[in-house]
């Protein structure tokens, strides 16, 4: 995969709060940082897709909200677990 090399103003806690997630992990800033963005993107792509399917098909119904924020829950708790 081709990269390219950019520079990025972070405010003081969060280039720290990275760095230290980095190295928890073993990587490095800038890997984390594209991994951050990589899963910022996916849920960008969600919400997307999301707002085209409520345009076409009207909004969610609180319940299931409700259903959804359940199931991300678990999945979450899987994930962290």
């Amino acid at each position: 995969m081709a990269k390219r090399k950019v520079s990025v103003t972070l405010s003081e806690d969060v280039a720290q709060a990275a760095a230290d997630a980095a190295a928890r992990r073993g990587v490095s800033l800038s890997c984390w940082l594209d991994a951050a963005a990589q899963r910022a993107l996916v849920v960008e792509a969600g919400l997307s897709a999301m707002r085209e399917w409520e345009a076409e098909h009207g909004e969610l119904a609180p319940e299931e909200l409700t259903w959804a924020d359940d199931i991300i829950k678990t999945l979450t708790a899987r994930v962290a677990g």
